[in-house]
């Protein structure tokens, strides 16, 4: 199999299942905090449509919990996590509207890779049942996977 080209067109949404302890927050944080429209649903899982992508919220309170945490950039970013690349501008709209929210980040919004050819704008926070989530923009996306 080929690998995929760098600047595919256009991208396909991804699913991703995550494990979350309790469906009705899962329910309040994704659809009501983040904006997420729910899709289908059941006494144990919720599809949410996050930025186009399938995300869903499976109720498996065992399986939930803090990650481990790596060094990046002088911060303990969450080795297990997802998110989204955003515009600046909408990453800044969120970012203002989570801090209006009292959102406890893990790592507030800030610009990493200061001056590199990465420097991304990026912020890390949880959901209740604490998966990590990132939120990240370039002012340059084409710089989106320079070295």
């Amino acid at each position: 199999m080929q690998a995929p080209a760098t600047n595919p067109a256009p991208l396909s949404p991804f699913h991703l299942a995550f494990p979350v302890h309790d469906l009705a927050e899962a329910r309040r944080f994704y659809g009501g905090l983040l904006g997420c429209p729910e899709g289908r649903s059941s006494d144990e899982w919720i599809d949410f449509n996050f930025y186009g992508h399938q995300i869903v919220a499976h109720l498996a309170p065992s399986e939930t919990g803090r990650a481990q945490r790596n060094a990046v950039d002088g911060h303990g970013v969450p080795v297990r996590h997802f998110g989204i690349v955003l515009p600046m501008a909408d990453w800044d709209a969120l970012a203002s509207k989570l801090k209006a929210q009292g959102v406890k980040f893990v790592i507030e919004p800030y610009i990493r890779f200061q001056g590199q050819p990465g420097e991304q704008a990026t912020m890390f926070f949880l959901d209740p049942s604490e998966n990590a989530i990132e939120v990240k923009a370039f002012s340059d996306i084409t710089r989106l996977f320079a070295k």
